[in-house]
């Protein structure tokens, strides 16, 4: 079977691309498209540079894990070491699954294909279709984004940490698009959240950008939020929550809007 390295090198890419960023968008990772891109990119060289020698099966396997958990570092962005576990735990997932399925396929359509090192080499570009579906989903998502309608009539919230406990008025923000350690993060005002924590509460920072600057507000995780909207209520255990002294309502996570 002949492999032309330009083709192989794009292939290697649109399948790492399509993997590392289903494994961001399963983990919630919030990190940019373009470092998925880069590394890709990465992952695209190393995966055509080392069949080219002759390293031996289990030498090979060790490179291939490692090189995967490199290139999982280099397209997520982490505050917890738990959210690099998560993300690569999730992308060695699909990355078996994607690989038995396609050596399934492959033996059932009798397509020329090599399997060994942690590597399949084959003579249909599988990744390169797989690359187009993933950017017309994409491209989908975004066309939805912009197209749905975002309840923001005010909901009756409910903030537990410990035995301690604020009510306050809240909505669902389109525009909220903050996450710490792949969590959603919903945002209070500082007056409601002075009731329930002090100083040790607080967990990190998240730095949220507005149109006139950026800002970095302090982060605890609550027991418990409860959001009530007539006589339905919704409880959501270990959430995320924000501190800020610029609102007077909480500032609910789109995530956790209900169709």
């Amino acid at each position: 079977m002949q492999v032309y390295v330009e083709l192989a090198i794009l292939e290697n890419f649109c399948m790492d691309f399509t993997l590392l960023y289903c494994a961001k968008a399963v983990a919630k990772n919030p990190a940019h498209i373009f470092r998925v891109a880069v590394a890709s990119v990465l992952g695209a060289c190393v995966a055509v540079v080392i069949p080219l020698f002759d390293l031996g099966s289990v030498l090979s396997i060790i490179i291939k894990l490692v090189s995967g958990l490199i290139i999982c570092a280099v397209s997520g962005k982490f505050t917890h070491v738990k959210a690099y576990i998560k993300l690569s735990a999730v992308f060695f997932v699909f990355t078996a699954l994607l690989g038995g399925a396609l050596i399934g396929i492959f033996s059932l359509a009798g397509v020329d294909y090599q399997a060994g090192g942690g590597y399949v080499l084959s003579s249909v570009p599988i990744g390169i279709p797989l690359f187009g579906a993933l950017l017309l989903l994409i491209a989908a998502r975004k066309i939805a984004a912009k197209l749905k309608k975002v309840d923001k009539s005010e909901v009756a919230c409910a903030v537990y940490k410990g035995e301690k406990k604020v009510n306050l008025a809240g909505f669902f923000d389109s525009g909220n698009k903050v996450y710490c350690a792949g969590q959603p993060v919903c945002v209070i005002p500082l007056a409601a959240a002075s009731k329930i924590i002090d100083e040790s509460c607080i967990e990190t920072t998240v730095k949220i950008h507005t149109v006139a600057e950026s800002k970095k507000l302090k982060v605890f995780t609550a027991d418990k939020l409860e959001i009530r909207k007539g006589e339905k209520v919704r409880t959501l255990k270990g959430v995320k929550i924000a501190v800020t002294p610029y609102a007077d309502k909480a500032i609910l996570h789109p995530d956790y809007l209900e169709d």
